[in-house]
């Protein structure tokens, strides 16, 4: 059957070369829907007095008298408990923050051949830094990553943000991060595939990329029940470690899609795991519908843009990675490390920082 209607590829294993975790989708299609328009600090809500009765009722015939017993949204004169989602707007990037987690639900980047041409910010001045417009309780720190054995891993990479240091401080904002495996994967495979990303810039003018990461379910080898089971790291423990990530990349023929609404865009979405994968691997096997993503993940990257403007990039680009021997491009791909140690000196020589 399709995997465009049946299931998302979710896994490689790097010793044995790659072993598939399949989620099951439902094979009817999605319903477009508009995206809502972002809303205020915090949802439109009655006041403490109001009453129940001033929301639509299931049922015309409660008596008024016994509708204004209870007032549920009384809740909130001590305040809105969530979710919330820390949107921030930065200079390279925006993202949307999941406090529960600790790792950002996304992170949007836009790449043009004139950006990645600019040399003005130098990845040597740029520090991990702890995002402080996240509440401190919520907030993701530096200790928490402190001999986890993982890797800071950006998902927004700094190599993108070279056109100003401000735009590349941007990048190393933990709200920015997500655990990742380092040998094999963030400083490997994961690093080759940014710089895929980033030659599509050579075929198109504008390119924007959403990252971010998943917790997928696996089935259990004993009962064959699904579950969702991830390591969590920090001091206490409260950053989940995803087992896996996706990117959703839009490859646009037109600079402008503002002065062109019916330009095509080249669509295409992955989704690789937080695990070693062998160089040997095609990237796409990691393709997926995008669908499969907004399912895995609650979120929807393309509900605006109708299908007749839809490419394939796969079909239109040879999505393959060009892998290359890290001490033969050391000067070029790895400026200093990704201290996966966690110290909150910006780099060393155990790693690679993009």
């Amino acid at each position: 059957m399709s995997k465009t209607t049946l299931l998302i590829i979710a896994g490689a294993s790097a010793a044995a070369g790659a072993s598939l975790t399949a989620l099951v989708y439902g094979s009817k299609s999605k319903q477009s829907t508009p995206i809502p328009s972002a809303p205020a600090s915090r949802p439109h809500l009655p006041s403490s007095n109001s009453s129940v009765s001033a929301f639509p009722s299931s049922s015309s015939t409660v008596p008024a008298s016994v509708a204004s017993l209870v007032d549920p949204n009384g809740l909130f004169q001590y305040g809105f408990p969530g979710p919330v989602s820390d949107l921030r707007s930065g200079f390279s990037l925006t993202s949307s923050f999941n406090r529960s987690t600790r790792n950002p639900h996304w992170v949007a980047e836009h790449i043009t051949p004139q950006s990645l041409s600019i040399s003005n910010g130098d990845r040597r001045h740029s520090y991990f830094t702890e995002d402080a417009s996240v509440p401190a309780l919520f907030r993701a720190k530096l200790t928490d990553y402190l001999h986890s054995g993982f890797d800071r891993g950006h998902q927004v990479p700094a190599a993108d943000a070279k056109w100003s240091q401000r735009a590349m401080d941007d990048t190393f904002l933990l709200t920015n991060m997500c655990p990742q495996v380092g040998d094999g994967f963030n400083r490997d495979y994961w690093a080759h595939f940014e710089d895929f990303c980033r030659k599509l810039t050579t075929k198109y003018p504008s390119v924007r990329i959403v990252t971010g990461p998943l917790y997928l379910p696996k089935r259990d080898p004993v009962d064959g029940k699904w579950r969702v089971n991830y390591e969590v790291i920090g001091n206490p423990p409260n950053i989940a470690v995803p087992t896996h990530f996706y990117k959703v990349i839009y490859g646009e023929t037109s600079p402008n899609l503002g002065e062109n609404p019916t330009a095509q865009v080249a669509l295409g979405a992955f989704v690789l795991p937080n695990a070693p994968i062998a160089n040997e691997k095609s990237l796409s096997d990691f393709e997926v519908p995008v669908e499969a993503v907004e399912r895995a993940s609650g979120l929807e990257f393309a509900s605006k843009l109708p299908k007749e403007r839809r490419k394939r990039l796969c079909a239109e680009n040879r999505c393959e990675i060009m892998v290359r021997e890290f001490n033969k491009e050391r000067p070029r791909l790895i400026e200093g490390g990704q201290n996966k140690s966690g110290s909150l000196a910006p780099y060393n020589q155990q790693g690679r920082s993009r």
